[in-house]
């Protein structure tokens, strides 16, 4: 069960970090975007609100899966004791990124702005950069074997039919 301070600062987080990379940017940069006539069309709309609505459950999802299963918080800092694993966790290893992509990909529908779109794109790049770089390192320096068994199951960024099948076999 999560403690009121580890969900307090996980919403001061998730307001500050997301927030400012979710709402801050991309509305600075749709001030400078022409509208994108591609990006108005009916099925735009419904891909964003999808993707958007599909982003803002799977990010909360997985802050508060870091806060009940790991009694930490989505911030670098503050990560949590355990290895994260179960959820939307058993299909990703990195869900809560996939979440704030699907966030972006919604305003720049919302904003109808390409300039979003990039956005999106430099921030998938810099996410990565950080998940390889930084992450994945030190996940394996704290968690070890776990981590490393960990990640021959579960794909770094999008589920697979043979990850999917084998979290499933081994899961029960």
């Amino acid at each position: 069960m999560s403690s009121l301070p580890v969900l307090l600062k996980t919403a001061v987080f998730t307001v500050v970090v997301p927030g400012t990379v979710v709402e801050g940017i991309p509305r600075v940069l749709a001030r400078y975007d022409r509208e994108s006539p591609t990006l108005d069309s009916r099925g735009a709309r419904v891909v964003g609100a999808v993707s958007f609505v599909a982003g803002a459950l799977l990010y909360l999802h997985t802050a508060l899966r870091f806060s009940s299963e790991g009694n930490g918080t989505p911030a670098p800092r503050d990560e949590p004791d355990e290895l994260v694993t179960g959820g939307v966790y058993r299909y990703s290893r990195n869900p809560m990124y996939v979440g704030v992509l699907l966030l972006i990909v919604g305003q720049a529908v919302r904003y109808k702005s390409i300039h979003v779109l990039w956005w999106g794109v430099v921030c998938w790049l810099g996410f990565h950069r950080r998940i390889v770089e930084f992450e994945e390192p030190h996940l394996r320096k704290k968690h070890g074997e776990t981590y490393e068994a960990y990640c021959e199951r579960v794909p770094r960024w999008l589920p697979t039919g043979r990850s999917q099948a084998e979290t499933n076999l081994q899961t029960g």
